[in-house]
């Protein structure tokens, strides 16, 4: 027996912030406006509401410019457990793209046997690693290339490395993330093209960092310095696989491992191509 029939399935939008943020503390996790604006601004959040209008459920699709989406945010109130809300709102986002478009998403324990049972395989993994400061003292520098803050004529050149880096064009998305960022820089060489850059966020809890682009884990590590040196208090990093040094420097001031959650994906066998200079993805609901 269901007792908590109507439940509908719906498409959020502004009014359902303070909803969605809610429901997100229910679970622990630390959505909020700002991050939720930056998803619908990006892409689509479905969900369930109850009878009373509650929001009981979440899925959210980002979508970018050729092949590619990335799903995040499943969410489903623990009194509404068991009904399956969460495959119904993952399988609307998924509904809403191509049968050819690729989407990925990064899965919580809990979660990857549902994505099992959608089809979904494991192609990757990311490391999440948290810091109640980071201990960083010195100011790294180097005579190779200069850091600036990022100002409006540079947002192509940053696409382009991003692009390259992620597997697929975001412009919209970068666009949106900027307007949240607490900062944004970028890495020049002598010449003045931008060959790096990267981002910090002020979430509720933590400085997250990311997305961060470099050609090389040294220039990774002037960027991570750059935007956390100056923070008191905790920050978040999702670190792609295949940086060893860079995780390494990470571990040495103040980082820790929290988990190493599966890349999964849908229609498609394998990541799109990128280039290994992507060092921080901007969260695990954007991939």
């Amino acid at each position: 027996m269901n007792t908590y029939n109507p439940l509908q399935l719906v498409l959020f939008d502004a009014n359902d912030i303070p909803g969605l943020i809610a429901l997100s503390d229910s679970v622990g996790w630390d959505y909020d406006e700002f991050e939720i604006t930056t998803v619908m601004l990006s892409g689509k959040i479905f969900g369930h509401k109850n009878a009373e209008g509650k929001i009981v459920s979440s899925a959210a699709i980002i979508t970018y410019k050729r092949n590619l989406a990335s799903i995040g945010m499943v969410i489903v109130h623990e009194n509404y457990r068991g009904l399956g809300l969460g495959k119904l709102a993952t399988q609307k986002c998924i509904e809403s793209v191509s049968e050819h478009t690729a989407i990925m998403l990064v899965a919580t324990k809990d979660g990857e046997p549902l994505y099992k049972k959608m089809g979904f395989t494991t192609v990757d993994c990311v490391h999440k690693y948290l810091a109640d400061h980071y201990s960083g003292t010195h100011s790294l520098a180097s005579n190779e290339w200069t850091i600036d803050d990022f100002r409006e004529q540079d947002f192509a050149d940053i696409v382009s490395l991003d692009a390259a880096a992620f597997g697929d064009q975001r412009s919209n998305f970068l666009k949106n993330r900027l307007k949240q960022s607490r900062r944004c820089i970028v890495v020049k060489d002598h010449q003045a093209n931008i060959i790096g850059f990267g981002m910090s966020i002020a979430g509720p809890i933590n400085l997250i960092l990311g997305p961060i682009v470099a050609p090389d884990s040294q220039t990774a590590t002037y960027i991570l310095d750059a935007l956390a040196k100056d923070h008191h208090g905790k920050l978040r990093m999702d670190v792609p696989s295949g940086h060893a040094e860079f995780t390494k420097f990470l571990e040495q001031n103040g980082f820790k491992k929290a988990n190493t959650p599966p890349v999964m994906i849908l229609h498609a066998e394998k990541m799109p191509a990128r280039n290994n200079t992507l060092f921080a993805i901007a969260a695990q609901i954007f991939g």
